[in-house]
């Protein structure tokens, strides 16, 4: 949510912020400077109305008092025109702030100073890059090679669920729950994160604080009772401080979880329909921090660090993008993203995207902090990022890791959680 007094004293930096988005920003900010006008011109005009009334009404008790009755009647007949005043203006005030909060809501975050200018990822800066990408001759895709082990399934998925599903066996399957677990591990181990365990399910407030609602609706899952499924960890760990003050000696907050994600992928259609890159269902590690306005910047950067070790702990070459203005998501400021190397494909993709939303979601979710013995509050910073997509970081095992006889070797860092195992495919 975008603060409309910053709006109406700094129209300049929203105008070119939006243009940036690809959005007409001067129309934007000449509409809403015009209803927040009309907007505040009625709420004057109600308290007014307001306080005429509340005269009129002491000045009939005391007409009464003194046998006034005409002093009285003509009061009370005031009062009358004022009440008919205060349900037209009330109501014209209710229409334009709705009519007003149905744009700002809809508006995305507006950049940092630092996110270069473009529309799409072609205008992406690679910030830097890690490792060299494996030298397979003729790789295999991952789908490929799991199908040839008989430990991935996409028909009988398809068969039981639909497209964009998968059904993984065997070692596989244990391999999948191994990356997970080593991605918690390191998490919360070395890197300060405490692990929670977040319902999947979620109602419009927490959806809506997060960003997600109204914008997104159809790319979420709805059940019958009106919750939504989580697109990502980040909607219910984010949701812990929605409609909280906490204390800046707390900040900042690091919070992880595992947890399955869906997703509708609405718009997906013919976007990576082989194998697991785009599925509907997939579990994911996430990473999300709250911290006061000074310490966000800092943090943003810590948080790429914790999920760049992921991929280096693996020793999976990746590269390290900021993304363009264009390219980001709706509610960040900032975003990072990590490109994993993916032999089939001969081309990185992304595992990860890191963001910086400034108090974007905090207004939304009117999460506050407060200094000890401080009376002042101010809106929290939110960042949230992959700490990393467990799917596709399976799919960047099996494809940097496979040799010519269809097999898959464990990387050394997953070793602990594979007792025994070095080989998909290979002896147990």
């Amino acid at each position: 949510m975008h603060d409309i007094r910053a709006i109406r004293e700094t129209p300049e930096l929203y105008e070119k912020a939006w243009d940036a988005k690809g959005l007409s920003g001067g129309a934007l900010v000449a509409e809403i400077v015009d209803l927040d006008a009309r907007l505040r011109a009625a709420q004057t005009v109600l308290q007014a109305a307001q306080a005429e009334r509340n005269e009129a009404s002491k000045l009939i008790g005391q007409a009464k008092a003194k046998k006034d009755e005409a002093e009285a009647t003509r009061l009370m007949a005031h009062v009358e025109t004022l009440k008919k005043t205060l349900e037209v203006e009330a109501e014209v005030e209710r229409a334009t702030a709705e009519a007003l909060k149905a744009i700002v809501e809809t508006l995305p975050n507006i950049p940092a100073p630092d996110v270069p200018p473009g529309q799409s990822e072609h205008d992406n800066l690679e910030v830097r890059r890690w490792g060299e990408p494996f030298a397979i001759r003729n790789p295999k895709d991952h789908q490929a090679i799991g199908e040839g082990l008989g430990l991935m399934d996409f028909e009988a998925a398809a068969r039981m669920s639909g497209s964009r599903f998968v059904v993984l066996k065997g070692q596989l399957a244990r391999l999948e729950r191994a990356i997970g677990q080593f991605m918690l591990d390191l998490q919360t181990r070395e890197h300060g994160y405490l692990e929670v365990a977040p319902p999947l399910l979620v109602n419009d407030a927490a959806a809506y604080g997060t960003d997600k609602l109204p914008k997104f609706a159809d790319d979420l899952f709805q059940t019958t009772d009106g919750r939504w499924l989580i697109p990502t960890a980040e909607v219910p760990l984010t949701s812990l401080v929605m409609g909280q003050i906490v204390t800046e000696e707390e900040l900042p907050m690091r919070l992880t979880a595992l947890t399955p994600c869906f997703r509708s992928e609405a718009g997906a259609s013919g976007r990576d329909t082989r194998g697991m890159i785009r599925q509907h269902q997939f579990n994911k590690v996430e990473l999300v921090s709250i911290t006061t306005p000074d310490q966000s910047e800092a943090e943003h950067e810590r948080m790429v660090g914790c999920a760049e070790a992921v991929l280096k702990r693996l020793e999976l070459p990746f590269r390290t993008m900021l993304l363009c203005a264009g390219d980001m998501g709706f509610g960040a400021r900032k975003t990072y993203d990590l490109e994993v190397w993916i032999p089939s494909e001969d081309r990185y993709r992304e595992i990860s995207s890191c963001s910086n939303c400034g108090d974007f979601q905090a207004r939304r979710m009117d999460a506050r902090s407060k200094k000890a013995g401080e009376k002042g509050t101010r809106f929290v910073h939110t960042l949230n990022g992959s700490g990393l997509a467990v799917g596709r970081t399976l799919v960047a095992i099996m494809e940097n890791y496979q040799d010519e006889g269809g097999r898959i070797a464990i990387p050394q860092a997953l070793h602990p959680y594979l007792p025994g195992l070095t080989h998909i495919g290979g002896e147990a």
